[in-house]
């Protein structure tokens, strides 16, 4: 048993630490292995064909100490240090939120419009940056774009940095700090993406639940979740280029208002709802004429 000095297999370790991770996680098994493979330097898959293998006891503590943190609730990128998005892994940490897959409907969006437009170097605007999920896959996946974020927090600033220079992209990616898009005020993109803070605050999970793991700045956007977005959409028409696009994510209960809020800061935009992998809706899209 883990923990008590005593060898262990693989297939065991896993056994156990899935069988403790029931109460606190949706995929129990799954997280086993991550935390596991982590622990030992190794692969999921040497897992699964190597279940007799016994591991060193020092690695063995190890893991332990990661199944410990996963039960109290952590998220295992934080544990982990490192989250995938869009097929590429970003460093993540307690002061960043971990990157959903959700948000990659942004960035499908964003490609679509932009791969379809003319001119080869886009600018591209990244509001609340966050770990530069966005901002850094945007510039790996348009080879001529020149994106700007923006960021609140500093430690998040620095993780966004790290993020681009580990993508290969930092010389593209230009990452400011300051509030939403004051920054950049006076300057003009050809597309403006926000995940900004959306969980109404009544709505932030309490622990043990993953997201209360996650910074409070990045989650709580206010009474009804768009207490930010008011913030930002009046005046943000000036920051973008004449036939741009604005995609903005929030929960799904806030898309009438939000969409709402859209219309009324670009009205001579056209104004759509997107919806997620689960068919929720979950972006508002605005197309600049």
């Amino acid at each position: 048993m883990l923990g008590s000095g005593v060898p262990v297999t693989v297939g065991a370790g896993l056994a156990s630490a899935a069988e403790r991770l029931r109460a606190t996680s949706d995929s129990p098994r799954a997280d086993a292995q991550l935390l596991l493979a982590h622990a030992l330097g190794t692969s999921r898959d040497w897992l699964v064909a190597h279940t007799d293998a016994r591991m060193d006891p020092v690695l063995g503590e190890r893991f332990e100490g990661y199944v410990r943190r996963r039960s109290c609730g952590e998220p295992v990128a934080y544990i982990l240090q490192a989250a995938w998005f869009y097929g590429r892994e970003f460093t993540v940490g307690p002061a960043v939120l971990v990157p959903r897959p959700e948000t990659e409907h942004l960035i499908d969006e964003a490609l679509a419009h932009l791969r379809g437009a003319s001119g080869n170097s886009p600018r591209l605007l990244d509001i609340g940056s966050g770990s530069g999920a966005i901002a850094c896959t945007l510039a790996a996946e348009l080879q001529g774009a020149e994106v700007t974020g923006t960021e609140i927090s500093p430690t998040a600033l620095d993780i966004a940095c790290e993020n681009a220079r580990r993508l290969g992209v930092a010389s593209r990616c230009e990452f400011i700090l300051g509030d939403l898009a004051v920054p950049v005020r006076g300057r003009r993109f050809d597309a403006v993406l926000a995940n900004l803070p959306y969980v109404p605050t009544a709505q932030i999970a309490p622990a043990p639940d993953p997201v209360s793991f996650e910074p409070r700045l990045a989650l709580d956007g206010g009474a009804d979740g768009l207490d930010l977005y008011r913030r930002l959409l009046p005046g943000l028409a000036a920051s973008l280029q004449p036939g741009g696009l604005v995609l903005l994510e929030a929960a799904p209960a806030s898309m009438a208002a939000l969409a709402a809020l859209a219309s009324d800061a670009f009205p001579n935009g056209t104004v759509s709802i997107g919806s997620d992998y689960a068919g929720l809706e979950r972006f508002v899209r605005v197309r600049e004429r």
